[in-house]
């Protein structure tokens, strides 16, 4: 009895849904170290093997692009958005937020340069030891904020370009290659510790404690460090899309 195509590709799908399961698990406790206790690991593996599916549904191997690295953007977009609906972050942590967002960016206008944490503290009216504790604090609304960029693909793109969507349009591509741009941009006018950090955080995927180690600080250092670098890029990219930075 001779398969049909549609059979053929459902085979095809469900193979790689099946060999691509332990990504799923692996960006899921990766993803948990860095959220607050309340939040359930197996809830994010659910959650991101839809993901997958969604990812062995869209695939075309005409793309150039391996499977792995388009399921991973899906897999870890899919668990992303099911922490920004959950909404589980309480006021007082966003508020502290926009301060720190409003600060840093009246600061940077003011200095013509990015300000050191002292300045940062100073213009929170926090004391040192009270203002790492407050960016420390942050690290759980941090997740979400940058993802990985990714080197050109075969055709010129990157993979950030063709694994969001095969069917994004030019107007899309030509935004997104723009955002990317401000992006890269800002993270080159980091302190170079908060660049190694985005670095082995994001592109090497270490956990806060591994780069501790590497770094040779601790790994509250670390988080507190992480935490920084997002809200200046966070700013950065209000200020160069002509976003108000809300206070």
């Amino acid at each position: 009895m001779r398969l049909t195509t549609t059979a053929v590709d459902l085979q095809a799908r469900d193979a790689l849904v099946m060999q691509h399961v332990p990504l799923v698990k692996s960006l899921a406790q990766r993803l948990a170290q860095r959220l607050p206790a309340q939040v359930e690991l197996n809830d994010l593996i659910s959650v991101g093997v839809l993901g997958l599916v969604e990812a062995a549904n869209r695939y075309r191997p005409t793309l150039g692009v391996p499977f792995d690295a388009f399921a991973r953007r899906r897999v870890n977009g899919a668990m992303l958005d099911s922490l920004r609906d959950l909404d589980w972050a309480p006021r007082s942590l966003r508020r502290l937020r926009r301060e720190l967002d409003a600060a840093l960016a009246r600061l940077r206008h003011e200095l013509k340069r990015e300000p050191v944490e002292k300045e940062v503290a100073a213009a929170m009216n926090l004391s040192v030891p009270e203002y790492e504790r407050t960016v420390e604090s942050l690290r759980a609304l941090d997740v979400a904020t940058i993802r990985q960029l990714d080197a050109p693909g075969p055709d010129g793109e990157s993979l950030l370009d063709v694994a969001i969507d095969p069917e994004e349009g030019f107007v899309a591509k030509l935004e997104r290659k723009e955002l990317r741009q401000h992006l890269a941009k800002a993270i080159t006018a980091l302190p170079e510790r908060e660049r190694q950090i985005l670095a082995l955080s994001y592109e090497e995927e270490l956990t806060l404690a591994e780069i501790g180690e590497v770094l040779g600080v601790s790994e509250s250092r670390v988080c507190q460090l992480r935490s920084l670098a997002v809200a200046r890029l966070r700013t950065a990219l209000s200020e160069s899309l002509g976003l108000e930075v809300r206070r």
